[in-house]
């Protein structure tokens, strides 16, 4: 005979009717509710005005967690790695030193600061002259009785009859000065700067200026006697004007002397 405290207790009828239906109602419940009911499962932990949160929102709670976490990680491997606020920072560096003028920089700063403090600092200073000049000398060009009656800018060319060919003597004034007491006019030329003599000659009768190789700005004419080296010499002489208008000034004026030293070589 079975001891009475090892007798089993039998299920009842309802028991056994829930028993058997409750796999098929957990199916149920599963296919309407994946993720269970809310109101049977535990609190994961307390929504923000401190009730009790359900499972979806420990779910969020839990995910925004792991998402800080993982920025946070990833921060600081970037960090660590060169990236992140240190690049940041390296670019603020970078500007800074954009802005900082460079050891070349300072330096030639310093050098004009010292040249212009030097120019201030500067004594005015007055030297006397060891030697005073009390006499003026005055420098004689033999053109003192002399009054100019045309005076006109062009280059001069002398013919060479060694090499057959034409040779600059000089640019400057062409001039005719005509002699207070006697009344004769030569014509004198002074290069530029040097102001040295390229031609000196009285202008006679005989001499005749014709167009150099068909062109209305040039003249060319025979000197019996140029004296611009010194000793008489016999020249052929082509003068070249800026334009026409002035070469047609210069062969008036010199047919205009050419008639008043007629008389006066006349009578001489």
């Amino acid at each position: 005979m079975a001891d009475a405290g090892d007798a089993k207790p039998t299920p009842s009828a309802t028991q056994e009717t829930s028993a058997g239906l409750r796999p098929a109602e957990q199916e149920t419940n599963l296919v309407k509710n994946p993720l269970g009911d809310a109101s049977s499962e535990a609190p994961a932990s307390e929504s923000k005005d401190g009730k009790p949160a359900t499972y979806t929102e420990a779910a969020a709670n839990a995910a925004s967690t792991a998402a800080s976490t993982a920025s946070a990680a990833a921060s600081n491997v970037f960090a660590m790695f060169g990236g992140g606020a240190k690049k940041e920072r390296k670019v603020e560096e970078d500007d800074d030193a954009k802005d900082e003028p460079s050891g070349s920089s300072k330096a030639q700063k310093k050098e004009e600061d010292d040249e212009e403090k030097a120019d201030d600092e500067e004594a005015d200073v007055e030297f006397e002259p060891v030697v005073r000049l009390t006499e003026k000398i005055d420098t004689k060009t033999n053109e003192e009785s002399e009054e100019q009656v045309f005076k006109m800018r062009a280059k001069l060319f002398k013919f060479d009859r060694d090499s057959k060919e034409w040779k600059e003597r000089g640019t400057g004034d062409v001039r005719l000065l005509k002699h207070k007491e006697n009344g004769k006019t030569r014509l004198v030329m002074r290069r530029d700067k040097t102001l040295k003599v390229c031609a000196n000659h009285y202008v006679t009768p005989d001499m005749k200026l014709s167009p150099n190789v068909g062109s209305d700005r040039s003249w060319v004419w025979n000197v019996a006697a140029d004296v611009s080296e010194g000793e008489p010499e016999a020249q052929t002489l082509a003068i070249r004007f800026g334009n026409s208008e002035n070469a047609n000034l210069f062969k008036e004026a010199f047919i205009k002397a050419q008639q008043d030293n007629e008389a006066l070589f006349q009578k001489s």
